[in-house]
């Protein structure tokens, strides 16, 4: 369901250099990372997710590739056409939804920065 949101990348055919780390283990990393909280620099070698570096490397990638917030709508439409999901107990996050700005408090008076300050030299 992953893979196919995930960019591709070819592999250069002239100094091709080393092989790019598999894309499952790097997101079973992230996961990981995500999950325990631990650091990249921490992450460990025994579990074969490859280097801290190229996984936060590919973090990066993929944030900017928009994969993240494709994955969140397939997983939301999976739900959807699960019956699974309940929002009887859900909440708005503010990092999800634009909270807009209110009027000014009567403490708050606006700034005016058409005129520029008297100097006082």
């Amino acid at each position: 369901m992953i893979e196919p949101l995930l960019p591709r990348v070819e592999r250069r055919t002239r100094h091709p250099g080393r092989k790019r780390h598999p894309d499952r283990m790097v997101f079973q990393s992230i996961l990981f990372v995500l999950h325990t909280g631990i650091s990249w620099e921490h992450l460990p070698q025994e579990l074969g997710f490859g280097s801290g570096m190229t996984c936060w490397r590919r973090l990066a990638e993929w944030t900017e590739a928009g994969v993240w917030s494709r994955l969140h709508e397939v997983l939301l439409a999976k739900l959807r056409s699960a019956n699974a999901l309940d929002f009887s107990r859900a909440g708005v996050d503010g990092s999800h939804i634009r909270a807009l700005k209110g009027e000014l408090r009567p403490d708050e008076a606006p700034v005016d920065r058409a005129e520029p300050a008297a100097s006082i030299t």
